[in-house]
């Protein structure tokens, strides 16, 4: 089975004191398909947080793993009748849990959203870097990619692994380094389940607005700067004749 699992549970507790003892069973389907063999049933007994006993439908049995519960594990493997119960219970409650799970959210798919901007690169040989940001997609499986003039880019590529967001979404982010050159068209293509068509940022090496504001009200500051300057040159030059005469 694959180490990456989706899952859900039940809890039943079974004994609580105002001591803090607490006994409780936790059920848990593990899956990563709705197919049978794909999926893992199993039975948690914990007392105050330590799990003391389990059945896990992959051995087939329970396993103990305190004193107290290797005693209880070898007690419910001698009950022919609770362990067949045991075993019959990925078929009975997980199978047609995962089928409800994959029929109303696994197969969805949500459409990514891309943010293409420049950064510093760390020190190495290109003087520029571009970073695709890709959010908010659904299921994980994805592919983000450069093309250079309608080339794909297979070398100075580094990307993250899908980040979860803990809300079944995912991000990545792709880092190409680069050196610029004039009249290049750069992009960055993303091809996911939920995209009838790959999805492709081009990256516009023209300053927003914002930047260009910035920089137009900086270079407006020097210039009157030098102005101001060089009205006080004349001023004390003149001022300086003055004195002399």
């Amino acid at each position: 089975m694959a180490s990456s699992f989706l899952s859900f549970s039940l809890l039943f507790l079974a004994v609580y004191t105002a001591d803090g003892f607490r006994n409780f069973f936790l059920y848990r389907c593990l899956f990563n398909s709705s197919e049978l063999n794909d999926i893992e049933f199993i039975l948690s007994w914990y007392f105050n947080k330590l799990e003391i006993t389990r059945f896990s439908s992959s051995l087939g049995k329970f396993v103990g793993y305190t004193e107290f519960g290797v005693k209880q594990a070898d007690h419910f493997n001698n009950l022919p009748a609770y362990l067949s119960r045991m075993r019959a219970a990925k078929t009975r409650y997980c199978k047609p849990n995962s089928d409800i799970w994959y029929q109303e959210f696994l197969t969805k798919s949500v459409q990514p959203y891309v943010v293409l901007y420049s950064t510093t690169p760390p020190a190495g040989k290109h003087p520029a870097m571009l970073v695709c940001s890709v959010f908010d997609f659904y299921p994980k499986r994805i592919r983000v990619s450069w093309t250079r003039d309608g080339q794909e880019v297979s070398s100075d590529v580094t990307s993250t692994d899908e980040l979860a967001d803990a809300d079944w979404y995912y991000q990545v982010h792709s880092h190409l380094e680069y050196t610029p050159r004039s009249g290049e068209k750069i992009s960055c293509v993303v091809e996911h389940a939920s995209l009838n068509k790959p999805l492709v940022t081009d990256w516009d090496p023209s300053l927003p607005e914002s930047e260009r504001n910035k920089i137009a009200i900086g270079v407006s500051g020097l210039i009157l700067g030098l102005i101001l300057c060089l009205a006080g040159f004349i001023y004390y030059r003149r001022k300086a004749r003055g004195s002399w005469f």
